[in-house]
């Protein structure tokens, strides 16, 4: 499957053909559209403000949000598996996630166009996600990814100071901007880290968030455009979302989660027929046989302690639509 993409990618890429792409986890699903095919296809997209959509559907001031969260037993065994291969030192940072039921009285449509989000896709009637994560952005010839690592809640008093102080936070943060200047390096030079460990807000429907982001940038040859797919690739899956070392993380992470993640933690963007936006999806809400599932996680590394990463898991179980109160 990934050959078909790369190859497409690349033949779309070299003639200037706007698209939009898509990339499971696991790489073993890939979808590979010209952007005009996208609505016959019930594929949904607002990346940033670019969107092939104006849906709009009222919102229900009262509607219901339930989180059901993985048990903490169902969560410790993992996050001792995990602890254990960091330990041994097969990893230095592991990112842990599960699904948690939830209940909600909004369809797909209706989150997907009341979420405020930088990236927000609805993909058929298969799972929704507003994403506040870039992946990669290649502008003008630069390649641009700007890593999340770190979350608290914003009412915590002096809650900024505090997540810049935690050492865990600092160290997770560390690992995932080495990994993903190196990733940068496989397909682009002159690699540096232009912003490190600065803020993000997001706003949700129970509490604000503050997420630490960094911003990576290298430059790419010329005429990138004829090789775009050996450039995502080469970087897939996502480094913020897996680990490090990556490869080795992998495995980790399939001994330690109970399912296939599929879509969720993959990679969807757009090629605009010069420059190419992208994100990595996450905060993510998928259909399971009519019942509604949201996929959570964050990073283990030897600091982590579990009460800590398991209330993230679930204090990252929202969408991001304001109640007026």
């Amino acid at each position: 499957m990934m050959l078909d993409f790369v190859h497409k990618a690349n033949e779309f890429g070299s003639i200037g053909l706007p698209f939009f792409f898509l990339v499971d986890f696991e790489l073993e699903k890939t979808i590979i559209l010209p952007l005009d095919q996208l609505a016959d296809e019930g594929i949904f997209f607002d990346f940033e403000g670019q969107k092939n959509s104006s849906i709009s559907k009222n919102l229900s001031e009262d509607f219901t949000f339930t989180k059901h969260p993985v048990s903490r037993e169902v969560y410790s065994q993992a996050f001792a598996k995990v602890l254990e291969n960091i330990n041994y030192g097969n990893s230095y940072l592991t990112n842990l996630t599960f699904a948690s039921e939830i209940e909600c009285d909004l369809d797909f449509e209706t989150i997907f166009a009341n979420s405020e989000a930088k990236f927000k896709l609805l993909f058929r009637d298969e799972f929704v996600c507003f994403s506040p994560e870039i992946f990669v952005k290649i502008i003008d010839g630069k390649i641009f990814s700007y890593p999340m690592k770190g979350t608290i809640p914003s009412e915590i008093p002096n809650a900024l100071e505090i997540i810049m102080a935690d050492k865990k936070e600092e160290a997770e943060h560390n690992t995932i901007v080495d990994l993903i200047r190196n990733d940068l390096s496989i397909v682009s030079e002159n690699v540096e880290v232009l912003r490190f460990r600065y803020p993000d807000y997001l706003h949700t429907n129970t509490k604000n968030l503050i997420q630490i982001s960094s911003e990576i940038c290298g430059t790419l040859s010329n005429n990138w455009q004829n090789r775009i797919g050996n450039i995502l690739a080469a970087l897939l899956p996502a480094g913020s979302v897996s680990g490090a070392p990556k490869k080795r993380t992998l495995d980790i992470i399939a001994q330690a989660e109970t399912d296939k993640r599929g879509y969720y933690t993959g990679v969807a963007g757009i090629f605009d027929g010069e420059n190419l936006t992208s994100c990595v999806l996450i905060r993510f809400i998928e259909n399971r046989d009519g019942k509604m599932f949201f996929r959570s996680g964050g990073g283990i590394t030897s600091l982590s302690d579990l009460e800590s990463e398991y209330q993230e898991l679930i204090d990252k179980i929202y969408v991001p639509i304001h109640r007026n109160t």
